[in-house]
């Protein structure tokens, strides 16, 4: 896995932990195991969500490992939308809520995320 798809996906992890552990603080989490991807070692550390955000992020890091644009564009600048319009809203609400939390709270290596 090259350096940018492992930074992504540790973002994706991290944005849908957060929006995750606000919104939905009073659903069961369970630690989020993929067949695909080792979340633990992709994250940094084990990560545990809810069962709809465990589908997200399901959907996200198969739809982020597959991505056949090289290089890669911003998904919102994207000229082919691989994600399912379901979880294209639900991603892009949750981004929204993330980013701007973890600006908040000093994170300025996810403001470099954002532009590079």
């Amino acid at each position: 896995m090259d350096r940018k798809l492992r930074r992504d996906l540790k973002t994706l992890a991290r944005f849908v932990e957060l929006a995750c552990s606000d919104r939905h603080a009073d659903s069961p989490r369970a630690e989020v195991t993929f067949q695909t991807h080792d979340v633990g070692a992709i994250a940094g550390r084990p990560i545990a969500l809810c069962n709809k955000c465990r589908k997200l992020l399901a959907h996200a890091f198969v739809k982020r490992s597959m991505c056949p644009m090289n290089p890669k564009p911003a998904c919102k600048q994207c000229p082919r939308h691989c994600y399912h319009p379901v979880y294209r809203r639900e991603i892009r609400e949750v981004m929204k809520y993330s980013g701007r939390r973890l600006l908040l709270r000093g994170r300025i290596d996810y403001l470099v995320h954002l532009f590079f």
